[in-house]
């Protein structure tokens, strides 16, 4: 009896022992943390072009309005609306008539004032040799140098008379200031102008041509350095037409303006293209591409794998032992679903792409290795 008694409490004391090892394995199996499933990306290079655009608009090198200077009226027109002239190339004329006889009357003016001149100035030499001689008055010689300085000033007036006259003269014939291509014209044959009216043209020159655009004054640093190396990207400076399709030659950057404007908190710059198939035109409106710093070999990760918080932007990095951890980044452009990272990655390492929402710092993860759509 005793015997039983005590294999009885054996028993009961074995199976004790096991219910409670049971719990006790229940119990850490509930308190260990399930790994969270997720999908991961390795983080890698890929040559990039990242683009800024501005509205930005074209404005030619030089661009000058046809003008009348003198009165009459318009006798020829040389150019066609349209056409391409050269410099020097005649454009309008007003009638010449009256321009010319002026000029033949200014120099028959200079002609008598010289004439008039070397008599004077032999009186003055023979009285001078006379008055020598005792023959002559000395009030003769003094009369004789005074009219002297007078037909020198008459002389001096009829000279500038001529110049006026020919500057008259040559200004109604108008020319073109410099190589372009002229407008369409204001004025028809037998129209009547008078100094300064009315706009009879515009002439603006094609190739090189310029691009006008504004910039923030937060940019003004990035565009100096723009300006001043030495070894950027041929395309630095692109233009997209109204159309979409890009214009085939690159620009250059070569001004900013002196100062950020007062009300707009902008700077002005200008960019200068070739243009020798006439495709860019004054007052064209079109975006100007800009290649910025996400140029060449840069991280590129998802989009989707970037949380923000406060302003700042982080990824999960899937650690060697299977938990996450939260890495600060700094992004650079949106290269469609995709972004470029300017700091805080590094080629190699996993990031989270997909799950993130049941992650915390320090969470176990389950990552499967994928590549990004």
């Amino acid at each position: 009896m005793k015997k039983q008694t005590t294999i009885f409490a054996l028993g009961a004391l074995l199976l004790t022992t096991i219910y409670s090892c049971s719990d006790n394995k229940a119990a850490v199996q509930q308190q260990a943390p399930q790994a969270v499933p997720v999908k991961a990306v390795q983080v890698q290079k890929q040559h990039i072009s990242a683009i800024d655009e501005y509205a930005a608009t074209v404005i030619p090198l030089n661009e000058v309005e046809i003008r009348p200077q003198i009165s009459g009226y318009i006798t020829q027109i040389f150019v066609k609306d349209g056409q391409q002239v050269k410099k020097g190339q005649k454009l309008y004329e007003v009638d010449r008539t009256k321009y010319v006889a002026a000029k033949e009357q200014a120099e028959a003016n200079v002609a008598i004032a010289e004439s008039n001149l070397a008599r004077i100035k032999k009186d003055v030499e023979r009285y001078e040799r006379l008055i020598e001689q005792d023959a002559i008055a000395a009030q003769q010689l003094d009369y004789a140098k005074a009219d002297l300085l007078s037909a020198q000033s008459q002389l001096t007036a009829a000279k500038a008379q001529l110049n006026s006259a020919e500057t008259d003269l040559r200004y109604s014939t108008l020319t073109a200031p410099f190589a372009g291509t002229i407008g369409i014209s204001n004025v028809r044959l037998g129209a009547q102008v008078s100094p300064g009216q009315p706009l009879l043209n515009t002439i603006s020159s094609d190739d090189p041509i310029l691009v006008n655009f504004t910039a923030n004054e937060k940019e003004i640093p990035r565009f100096n350095r723009l300006m001043n190396a030495e070894n950027n990207p041929d395309s630095l400076f692109t233009i997209q037409l109204g159309d979409g399709s890009i214009y085939p030659m690159p620009g250059e950057l070569t001004i900013m303006d002196r100062a950020i404007g007062g009300q707009t908190g902008t700077i002005r710059l200008r960019v200068e293209f070739p243009n020798p198939n006439r495709d860019l035109v004054p007052g064209m409106s079109v975006s100007l591409r800009v290649i910025n710093q996400d140029y060449g070999q840069q991280i590129v990760i998802p989009y989707k794998a970037v949380t923000e918080q406060m302003g700042e932007y982080f990824v999960y990095v899937v650690q060697n032992d299977n938990t996450v951890r939260q890495q600060k980044l700094k992004l650079g452009s949106l290269l469609g679903s995709n972004v470029a990272v300017r700091s805080g990655l590094e080629p190699g390492q996993k990031i989270v792409y997909e799950g993130i929402q049941k992650l915390r710092q320090g969470a176990s993860v389950s990552a499967e290795i994928v590549s990004p759509k």
